[in-house]
């Protein structure tokens, strides 16, 4: 199975849908839009698969935490807030640590500003399987920030530090950026164009954001900020896992230092050019296409 080509075929498929007045946004980026009223809600799932996700050595707390977290991200990747949480979990029969894990899920829900308010359990012999969707709404402003509002001209901004994030196992631990989103919603308003929450990568997300704009995104190899244990650009862009927020801004735009609740920084790294596809500036000046570096669920050994 190929990630890529799959989501391409649903994605296709959804689009010949019938119209439903309800459906904002269907498949495609981080949540789907329904409008109910005058309220847009946005609506995101993740799975969490044992031995893929996390290895057995996690704890039954990480494993919840991560569960949540992931979609949480995707909430605050499209400049939302999440309201609730619905979790579903696929466990072997003699799983002693159900309750546990569910109370743990409980928590990680209430801690990130979503309760959980239902779900569905089911038996199977394969491995943990822990799937979350969240529940969201739009920001103050009222419009969810897409993928696919890059343009030529835009500056490429990342939230706190790249790569290394399974080896360190910050994976587990990483905090969804939403003090961060609602921060640039509310100081860049019309000026924030586009936004992605980096679970597969910087090459693979940006070239993500790249082909829903129709534009090229270029980063700067001088300009990636990237954690300590990590052995240079190659890891910072393809490890995936980070969580971090990557957005486009109108070039000029009052892009804070650092958001004031966490002291997250926001690190300029790179630019929207006409075009297609995703790439790096090295040292030595030359381009290399990144749009495949990164994690592909489809990939197996």
């Amino acid at each position: 199975m190929n990630e890529h080509e799959l989501l391409q075929h649903i994605y296709a498929r959804a689009a010949k849908s019938p119209d439903n007045p309800a459906v904002e946004l269907g498949p495609g980026d981080d949540c789907c839009v329904l409008r109910f009223g005058g309220e847009r809600l946005l609506i995101t799932t993740d799975q969490l698969v044992e031995g893929r996700h996390y290895e057995l050595s996690a704890t039954i707390d990480q494993i919840a935490r991560k569960a949540v977290a992931r979609s949480i991200s995707d909430i605050a990747a499209m400049g939302g807030e999440p309201i609730s949480t619905l979790a579903a979990a696929c466990l072997p029969p003699d799983y002693l640590e159900a309750d546990e894990l569910f109370d743990k899920v409980h928590k990680w829900c209430e801690h990130f500003g979503a309760p959980l308010v239902g779900g569905d359990i089911v038996s199977s012999d394969g491995p943990n399987i822990l799937t979350i969707t969240t529940i969201g709404r739009t920001s103050t402003a009222g419009e969810p920030i897409l993928r696919s509002g890059a343009k030529p001209g835009d500056a490429l901004y990342v939230t706190g530090k790249l790569g290394g994030s399974f080896q360190s196992g910050r994976h587990l631990s990483f905090d969804p950026r939403c003090a961060e989103s609602t921060q640039l919603v509310r100081t860049l308003a019309s000026d924030l164009h586009a936004m992605i929450d980096l679970s597969d990568g910087l090459g693979r997300d940006g070239a993500r954001i790249a082909e829903a704009s129709a534009v090229r995104l270029v980063f700067e190899e001088p300009a990636l900020p990237i954690h300590d244990d990590v052995a240079g650009w190659e890891q910072a862009v393809s490890d995936g896992e980070d969580y971090e927020l990557l957005f486009a801004v109108a070039d000029g735009a009052p892009v804070p230092p650092m958001c004031n609740q966490t002291g997250t920084l926001f690190t300029r790294i790179g630019r929207v050019e006409p075009g297609s596809g995703c790439a790096i500036t090295l040292l030595d000046g030359s381009v290399i296409n990144i749009a495949e570096m990164g994690w592909d669920h489809g990939r197996t050994g």
